[in-house]
């Protein structure tokens, strides 16, 4: 796929949007499909709207409007968006600045600042945490509950939880990430699956939970959660540019609901 968008860390990948409430409002929790739909809507008529009905990683991702608490008008709330495509963001952030009303469901922002951030994990040799912004959700196939152990609940997909271990979560997390290397990075560069270290050092759990998500118009599921502090050393320039693809594209599944958000919390470089 692509270009040197995964090679370089000259290029934007993360918008930060500085709101302000229009009006008195209670914060909504449910906001996923809600802020997703405002940035579908950002991106009509631009060569990224095919990607709304294709079954696979979408490339943005995003964080809640933080912090997440009940908004008086005028009240101040930050909004992170990220990609590894650079233009997708550049076409998010026209629209917003085209049309600076940025209403979640009940809760109306105005888009007062945008600006443009390129984090990095930092050079070879660096260390330093991930951290999830938002909850993470990874599920395991039923066809590989046998492998690991685990009881099958039907055909269903298997919300991971800390009594399955970490190796499906570790498995899951990879796999997940190799298929967005394939679609965002050049073919001829290896994905995390094709290096023998691992992707992460230490795992640290900070809690599971289970939260309701409207998936699609009149589809709600309840998804069990994780939130992580991830620690690495970054082992070489392909194991920086896996790691730089997960702080852009987001980890595990459904980033386009605003899932598996990750940010930098301290490196070394």
């Amino acid at each position: 796929m692509n270009d040197d968008q995964c090679e370089t860390r000259y290029k934007i990948v993360r918008l930060l949007a500085r709101l302000h409430a229009r009006a008195d409002a209670a914060y909504d929790n449910a906001y996923h499909h809600k802020l997703r739909g405002r940035i579908w809507q950002a991106l009509q008529n631009t060569e990224y709207e095919q990607y709304h009905n294709e079954n696979r990683p979408t490339g943005f991702s995003f964080s809640n409007p933080f912090p997440p608490r009940d908004m008086e008008e005028g009240d101040e709330r930050t909004l992170l968006v990220a990609a590894p495509q650079e233009q997708l963001l550049a076409e998010v952030a026209e629209n917003l600045i085209d049309d600076r009303e940025l209403n979640i469901g009940q809760m109306p922002f105005h888009v007062d600042e945008l600006t443009s951030l390129s984090p990095d994990v930092g050079e070879p040799g660096t260390s330093g945490t991930l951290e999830t912004g938002t909850g993470l959700l990874v599920r395991i196939p039923p066809w590989r509950a046998e492998e690991y152990g685990i009881e099958k609940e039907g055909d269903q997909a298997i919300y991971w939880r800390p009594k399955h271990s970490m190796e499906p979560l570790r498995t899951q997390l990879e796999n997940n990430l190799d298929k967005k290397h394939r679609l965002f990075c050049p073919d001829h560069l290896p994905g995390p699956s094709d290096k023998s270290y691992p992707l992460f050092d230490d795992y640290e759990l900070i809690k599971t939970f289970a939260i309701p998500v409207t998936v699609s118009q009149g589809e709600e599921l309840t998804y069990v959660l994780s939130k992580w502090r991830f620690g690495y050393t970054v082992r070489d320039d392909d194991h920086r540019r896996h790691l730089n693809l997960a702080l852009d594209a987001g980890l595990g599944e459904r980033n386009a609901l605003g899932l598996g958000f990750m940010n930098i919390s301290d490196h070394d470089g």
